[in-house]
Parts: structure tokens; sequence; C-alpha cells
């Protein structure tokens, strides 16, 4: 039921969104970022690599250091940019019930296996507000029933988590995915893949990101 009450109001934010930011979309909010924000990326090479994605062309865009970045997908709410080899990013518009709209930037790198971290910022840019709208999930929220009755032993063996983002801003949901045993040696990943979930899920419901 609860669920049901959050979907209504993420859908009524959804809904109105359009008349809240107007005409604000992932693509705008790109590129009007500062460079602070996408360092390998300049104001035209941004312009570029859009007219590239709605061209309907794969070409890729020189970066600043000499590297090919591109976008990969994009929707009003949503924007995917291949920022190098090993470095991927995704831009989404998060509605809030004050009725103006925040950007979500996820940052994607392939260490070991993919692992991520997610920026809020307000729609200009202007201020990080992510200690405001998200904690990352501790270990704890990772533990399986199994995992909580072995939670001493899964500390001892995990150092850390490589965890994957990803934003759908269709159910407003945020699913973070666990590929921690990319690096976990064989047999201690056998010892813990038990008391591991496999994905966390959060929800944004209009104010924060929350279970």
């Amino acid at each position: 039921m609860k669920i049901s009450r959050i979907s209504a109001v993420v859908a009524a934010l959804i809904a109105g969104a359009a008349a809240s930011f107007g005409q604000l979309t992932a693509k705008q909010v790109f590129a009007e970022a500062p460079q602070s924000v996408f360092p390998l990326l300049d104001h035209d090479t941004k312009l570029d690599m859009i007219d590239y994605f709605e061209g309907g062309m794969s070409t890729a865009s020189k970066n600043a250091m000499e590297g090919k970045s591109r976008i990969t997908a994009m929707s009003p709410e949503k924007l995917g940019i291949a920022m190098s080899e090993a470095s991927e990013y995704e831009l989404c518009l998060l509605p809030r019930v004050s009725g103006d709209t925040v950007v979500a930037l996820i940052c994607t790198v392939a260490t070991p296996a993919p692992d991520s971290r997610m920026t809020v910022y307000t729609g200009d840019w202007g201020t990080n507000i992510t200690s405001q709208v998200f904690s990352k999930p501790a270990l704890s929220e990772w533990l399986t029933e199994e995992g909580q009755a072995r939670a001493g032993e899964v500390e001892g063996l995990v150092p850390f988590l490589l965890v994957s983002y990803s934003y759908d801003p269709a159910s407003a949901t945020l699913t973070m995915t666990n590929n921690t045993g990319a690096f976990l040696s064989a047999d201690v990943y056998e010892l813990v893949s038990p008391c591991l979930k496999e994905t966390v899920t959060y929800r944004w419901d209009g104010k924060k990101f929350v279970r």
C-alpha cells in the first residue's frame, strides 16, 4: 500500500514535470553543465555530441584527454554518456515536490568491476545537495538473512563493495547492483555470496531517495 501511494506521488510529479520545468530536458542540462562537472568536455564538444546522437550517428567526439566521448542514450529525463573506455555517466532529472528539479549524476568506472558514485545538484548545477537527498547503503543493507547471522565474518572477508548504479525515471527507482564478486578470489566469493544481496533498490519520493 505504501509503495502504491509513493508510486502515485511520483507519477503525479512526472506528469507535472513539463509544467514545472518547461522546456528543461536532460539534453539542455548536459549542455549547460560547467566544465568542473565534466572536465573532459568543453561546451562545443557537448553540443557536437548532442548533434551526432540526434542525427543518428555513432560518431564519437574527441575529449580533453584525446580520448573519445559520445552520448549513448537520450530522453527528456535522462542522458547516457560513454566518457571513455573506462567510464560512463548517467544524467537524470529528478522532479521535486517543491516544484523545481534537481540533477542526479551517476559516474561509473570500470575498476575490477563497475563501481559507481552519485552526486546530486540543484538544477542550475550551483549546489551539491547529495548529503541532503542520498546516503549510499551500508554493508548491513546488503546482507541477506544468512549474511545478518554471519555479519562479523562477512565484514572480515569483504573489505569494500563494488556497486554500480542505474536510475529509471519511469519508476523513479535507483537500482544498485553488487559487482563485488568480480574482485574477490573464487574461494572467498563462494563463502560470502549467500550472504550478500545482488541488488538494493531505492526510490525517489520527490524529496530524497528512500528504501
